[in-house]
């Protein structure tokens, strides 16, 4: 057990909490951030328009760590972002908490899947358009 890796719950924010990132070019550009960023990898996320939310995992055993990993795909992120004007788009922190079994990854997703319906944003999880999942994760029991 003691190399197993674990989901982190991440929440990332826009600086001044803009509402910038629920736009399809700017989804685009975070999956393509996210996908260039390969030491972490990217299970299911929701784009919030000022912030975000993602299930994620290191891609090995000695891999960056999560602030290594976020600083590089906001820095990749923000250097493609097409609107000038909106930069710097990154608060400087982020929150994260380790999911250690499948259960809790269902809890965390569930909260995530939902955010856009709290927010009054859509009717129904499924019609927001600015999620996904890039890499299923699977957990097993043990």
């Amino acid at each position: 057990m003691r190399n197993r890796s674990s989901a982190v719950f991440l929440t990332v924010c826009v600086r001044g909490r803009r509402p910038l990132l629920a736009r399809p070019d700017i989804h685009e550009i975070l999956i393509a951030a996210w996908r260039a960023a390969d030491q972490w990898i990217v299970g299911r996320y929701v784009l919030m328009p000022d912030h975000l939310h993602m299930v994620c995992a290191p891609a090995e055993a000695t891999t960056a760590s999560l602030a290594q990993w976020v600083r590089f795909w906001k820095g990749r992120s923000s250097k493609i972002w097409p609107f000038a004007a909106e930069k710097p788009v990154w608060q400087q922190d982020f929150w994260d908490r380790q999911l250690r079994c499948g259960e809790s990854y269902t809890k965390k997703w569930q909260y995530i899947v939902n955010n856009p319906v709290r927010a009054g944003l859509c009717t129904r999880a499924e019609d927001w358009p600015f999620q996904g999942e890039i890499v299923e994760f699977r957990f097993h029991a043990g």
